[in-house]
């Protein structure tokens, strides 16, 4: 993973964007779609869901090489018990009927969070479509699933503790590549590009540790009606920024 080759180092560290590589995506809007239609909140899911499958397909497309996206959060458990059980029976069915397309497009699927707290028939699922695309050489699809940015950094400082309590690393060794190190997806690079549907302004505990400076896009389409057209949208104004990375912008001619 990384960045693309043909983007435009700098010696003062700034760097001009070629195509992202790594997209991550918070899916906001899919109740709101259904009620300014009279629909029930199922049905903007349901749509959902469909747009997830084509927005993986145009990433991969495009040869992006990661695409991370917020699907369930731990927050999300406080939604009305009926509406919690469908998401957990969509999810499953996704899994199951998208297992085929994984397969055919050559994805690796990968999931992040407190995967243990999912429903078991869910942890199954997931199971067998990260088990079965593992050889598979083409874009990372990752879902984040009973996910919570903090929780991820709660989880790693943990783990850091216990091999610190055990002997097995020494404090004066815990550094940024030590909890790095630690977090759910050791594989995953930070994301080039942040995209958050339905004209909302904020990264809702989405990936804390991994978007320090990822650039933010934010679309007012609400998720289920967000197309292709839109995609293209984000990525053309990240492609038209300069990461600065914390120096100065070059000077332009």
């Amino acid at each position: 993973m990384g960045h693309d080759a043909s983007a435009a180092n700098n010696s003062n560290g700034s760097q001009k964007n070629g195509s992202p590589k790594h997209i991550a995506i918070i899916m906001d809007g899919n109740g709101r779609w259904a009620n300014e239609r009279g629909l029930p909140r199922a049905k903007g899911h349901e749509q959902g869901a469909a747009t997830v499958r084509r927005v993986t397909e145009n990433c991969a497309r495009r040869g992006v090489e990661e695409l991370t996206l917020f699907a369930f959060s731990m927050e999300n458990w406080k939604r009305p018990e009926k509406e919690v059980r469908f998401l957990m029976r969509l999810l499953e069915r996704f899994l199951v009927r998208e297992r085929k397309e994984i397969q055919k497009n050559g994805l690796r699927f990968r999931a992040i969070g407190r995967l243990d707290a999912l429903p078991d028939s869910v942890r199954r699922e997931l199971d067998t479509t990260v088990r079965e695309s593992a050889s598979n050489t083409g874009m990372v699809l990752r879902l984040a699933l009973n996910y919570g940015g903090r929780g991820e950094i709660v989880d790693a400082v943990k783990r850091i503790a216990e091999e610190v309590r055990r002997g097995d690393l020494d404090p004066a060794a815990v550094d940024e590549a030590a909890l790095s190190a630690r977090m759910y997806d050791t594989s995953m690079s930070a994301p080039d590009l942040l995209i958050r549907t339905a004209g909302e302004y904020r990264i809702s505990n989405f990936l804390l540790w991994h978007l320090s400076y990822s650039e933010i896009h934010v679309s007012n389409r609400c998720w289920p009606e967000f197309s292709d057209e839109d995609l293209d949208a984000a990525i053309r104004s990240y492609e038209g920024r300069i990461r600065k990375f914390g120096a100065l912008e070059p000077t332009r001619c």
